[in-house]
């Protein structure tokens, strides 16, 4: 029986600056019922501009119940006492400022224009001069107002072919990143479904750590996508899914 509820954020809940239509309605008719945290591995900005930007478009949605893989990150570094060269816009970079001590990572975040030769090179001599390597993500792109955009994961493949050193990613589809919003609903994993758009991070990521998916038909969603997977459930946006979980309850 679902109890509880892991949501995607980008390509779910809005594209770009617009929502999803129905998805305000969809979310308040879930919340009813069911536990939600909201997952996502946006990472040009610190979870609480990205809580600001959700209620500034209608969501009810608390700032405690939304993990970001920037959150993440800092979690780790923080667990680590750790410092890290970070790749990152600037919003992002100072969500960072409150370490203390020497560098012993480097961190790659969705920079966006900050994905410079000069940042990239200072990341791979740091890479080279024996720091550890950590992503929030290495999702290939977002889908943007404007069309789709690339995110962070080509360039942390570049550091990765540059250095030979492969990133721990720290955002979805780490099996960590989903079991830290489970446990922090109390539930376990076969109460749990995971919503998203993504057919790599959310719904191939999710079934890698035994969790029920459902892939929406919005944001970055292909056709092709369901050539390389198969979600349990397949529909067309989030104003669908409180009918798909009442013909499972």
């Amino acid at each position: 029986m679902i109890k509880g509820i892991l949501l995607d954020i980008g390509g779910v809940l809005y594209e770009g600056e617009n929502v999803i239509p129905g998805a305000v309605e969809a979310l308040k008719v879930l919340r009813k019922k069911y536990k939600v945290r909201f997952l996502s591995n946006t990472s040009r900005i610190p979870p609480k501009a990205l809580y600001e930007k959700l209620k500034n478009m209608g969501f009810d949605i608390e700032e405690n119940e939304i993990f970001t893989a920037l959150k993440a990150a800092k979690l780790f570094l923080q667990n680590e006492t750790a410092n890290a060269y970070v790749v990152a816009t600037d919003d992002a970079k100072e969500y960072f400022n409150d370490l203390e001590g020497e560098i012993k990572y480097v961190l790659v975040c969705d920079a966006y224009k900050n994905f410079t030769y000069d940042n990239l090179n200072m990341a791979f001599r740091h890479l080279e001069n024996g720091a550890g390597f950590i992503a929030t993500n290495k999702n290939r792109y977002f889908k943007d107002t404007d069309g789709l955009s690339l995110d962070a994961g080509g360039f942390v493949k570049c550091l990765e072919f540059a250095s030979e050193k492969e990133a721990k990613i720290l955002g979805k589809p780490n099996c960590e990143f989903f079991s830290l919003a489970i446990n922090d609903m109390g539930l376990n994993k076969n109460e749990v479904i995971m919503v998203g758009d993504d057919i790599t991070s959310d719904i191939m990521g999710a079934k890698a750590c035994f969790l029920k998916t459902v892939l929406v038909k919005t944001g970055k969603f292909k056709e092709n996508d369901l050539l390389k997977a198969n979600p349990d459930f397949l529909i067309n946006s989030i104003a669908d899914l409180p009918k798909l979980l009442d013909n499972l309850s």
